[in-house]
């Protein structure tokens, strides 16, 4: 067996366990999806912080991680962003005062205190912060009148939409640019994808977005989710997860690395899974929030 087949092995093994993980935690939502989103955003910090690490960096480690899971389960505590904001808005702000008085002892006046708390806040808002918004998502049918049940299948709609327009997306975008792309979309932050791909990608998570509404969210009583609907927003993602993608690149080539970690065999690490969820899930919420759908 070589090692091309090796590293394909390790990738499915990883995939059967996880993926089954992923679904029955979205199905079941409350507290079993915020608990699994916190500790999967607490893991990615680690390796964020990682990667500053190897460039000498030095954030707070320990309450940036803290912080950042903390972000979350007020998310899985509090069902909207409206009702969360305010606690939230308070770790943030206690991250920073803390920080600071720390650099005071910690970090001068060779330990670089201007970026150690804006990389420990980084890694609170760019990791937390965002996979707060999935557990929005996964929270809207509780908040519509009268309340979806959950757990159900339709109600895990809204996370799956930006999950499998993503996947739908990369996975086109992967094939199609090694098949036939030519020109570099990002030829400098990430030389493998293409014009060509992304196109592809686009159309992907576009029509991934419509299939997903149909069998999952048009269901739903006063959700108001179309396949159009569905469509706009997997149009969006498909533009969101790509850049997604290219910003946690750039953050390894800073880093001199090919991958955020190594726990998960043949994926490289948590941050390398989700980078373009990060940006997939709040620009989901968002759209569903311009086009009135959020409550």
């Amino acid at each position: 067996m070589g090692p091309h087949d090796s590293e394909l092995r390790r990738r499915v093994v990883v995939a059967v366990v996880g993926i089954p993980l992923v679904l029955v935690s979205l199905y079941m939502g409350g507290w079993w999806f915020g608990v699994a989103a916190a500790a999967t955003a607490m893991i990615a910090t680690v390796e964020l912080f990682g990667l500053v690490a190897v460039g000498g960096g030095r954030p707070y480690g320990i309450i940036g991680v803290a912080a950042s899971g903390a972000v979350v389960l007020l998310a899985t505590a509090e069902p909207t962003p409206a009702d969360a904001g305010a606690y939230i808005l308070g770790v943030l702000v206690a991250l920073v005062l803390i920080t600071l008085t720390a650099s005071v002892w910690l970090r001068w006046p060779e330990g670089n205190p201007q970026a150690a708390v804006a990389v420990t806040l980084l890694g609170s808002v760019y990791v937390g912060g965002t996979l707060s918004f999935a557990v929005f998502l996964r929270n809207l049918p509780a908040t519509f009148s009268p309340p979806f049940a959950s757990p159900s299948w339709p109600a895990m709609g809204f996370v799956l939409l930006p999950l499998v327009a993503v996947w739908v997306g990369d996975t086109v975008a992967f094939f199609v640019g090694h098949a036939w792309g030519r020109r570099k979309l990002f030829p400098e932050a990430s030389p493998g994808k293409t014009v060509a791909g992304g196109v592809a990608g686009l159309i992907g998570s576009t029509t991934a977005g419509a299939v997903v509404a149909a069998l999952t969210l048009s269901p739903i009583p006063g959700a108001g989710v179309s396949p159009l609907t569905g469509a706009l927003i997997g149009a969006v993602i498909g533009v969101a997860a790509p850049l997604g993608d290219v910003a946690e690149s750039v953050l390894k080539r800073e880093a001199g690395v090919k991958d955020s970690g190594h726990i998960l065999p043949g994926h490289g690490g948590f941050l390398d899974r989700i980078d373009s969820l990060l940006f997939a899930f709040p620009v989901a919420y968002g759209v569903l929030a311009l086009l009135g759908k959020v409550g």
